[in-house]
């Protein structure tokens, strides 16, 4: 039994130390390394690059209420496996393992709370959860959101971030694109402001239906959106396609989305228009009183000349 065999692993051993595997981030589009602890702190963009990276819907409804407090919108528990697909892998499998990893119950997760002070209803999809695809749990967390907007007279803010309609489910998912747009609709006749946060990426039947919807379509920054992904409208059309294609910013320059919103800005613009669509007095701006002051007459005198008979008409 040597030294080296024997002594020398479990000194190693004693004076380990553990290290998170994500530690250090790589930036997607520079391949800038970034301590995590920056990007955290910076909401999740990379500083030096400004890449946007992808967030939960937890951490989501974190950073857009105030506080990072919201109390949660109850969704009943649909049928988990209505058509029993099985792939490669059981549907079951593939919720169970969806669920575990983020905690949530399918893909779309609601919130009511206050965004700088003003009263909003957020719905939010999880990107991890089986790829934000909408399903029929999904379809019916927004619909319930929709519903709580109305019932508390809010306005109602979507995150879209999903590869779109979960195959998994068949029709059964495509019927939730009418089913969300009834309840759009519901919004509009209560005169409730529906705005739309595109974040990377939206796609499929999600684009088709209530992402494109908004009073006002906003996206973050480099957000793919669109409704096939450009590789395969490149090999189906065989043409070059252009540089930025489906990206928020090509698609703000052609008229499919309103604005381009970096994250820390999210939530003043949000309040800002939010309270612009429902008339409400600007925020920190306290409205005049219209009643008398106390002790003075309820009625004034006009300091305004009485018109003259000649004016009134009187003979």
């Amino acid at each position: 039994m040597s030294w080296i065999t024997d002594v020398a692993p479990k000194i190693k051993t004693l004076f380990k130390r553990d290290a998170p595997d994500s530690l250090w981030i790589k930036c997607p589009d520079s391949g800038q390394v970034v301590f995590q602890k920056d990007v955290e702190a910076n909401q999740w963009v990379i500083p030096g690059s400004g890449h946007h990276l992808r967030l939960s819907a937890i951490q989501r409804l974190t950073l857009t209420f105030d506080g990072g407090q919201w109390t949660d919108v109850p969704i009943p528990d649909g049928d988990s496996d209505p058509l029993k697909f099985r792939d490669n892998k059981r549907y079951t499998d593939r919720l169970k393992e969806a669920r575990t990893k983020t905690g949530l119950p399918d893909a779309i997760k609601v919130g009511t709370g206050t965004v700088e002070g003003l009263p909003m209803t957020v719905a939010a999809h999880d990107p991890d959860f089986i790829g934000g695809s909408l399903g029929v749990a999904a379809g019916e967390a927004f619909i319930r959101g929709a519903e709580a907007a109305i019932e508390r007279a809010t306005p109602y803010v979507a995150f879209t971030a999903s590869g779109g309609a979960r195959m998994q489910e068949g029709m059964l998912s495509l019927m939730q694109m009418p089913r969300t747009t009834v309840l759009i609709q519901r919004l509009r006749e209560r005169k409730l402001p529906y705005i739309v946060v595109l974040t990377n990426p939206t796609t499929g039947g999600v684009t088709a239906s209530y992402a494109m919807l908004g009073d006002v379509h906003m996206a973050e920054p480099g957000a793919l959106i669109g409704f096939a992904g450009p590789r395969v409208i490149g090999q189906t059309i065989r043409e070059h396609l252009p540089d930025g294609f489906q990206r928020a910013e090509f698609l703000k320059d052609h008229g499919m989305v309103d604005m381009v919103v970096h994250r820390h800005d999210l939530r003043s613009t949000l309040a800002r228009l939010c309270s612009l669509l429902m008339r409400l007095p600007e925020r920190g701006v306290t409205p005049v009183a219209e009643g008398p002051a106390e002790g003075e007459p309820l009625h004034h005198e006009s300091s305004l000349p009485a018109p003259s008979d000649e004016e009134t008409g009187s003979q």
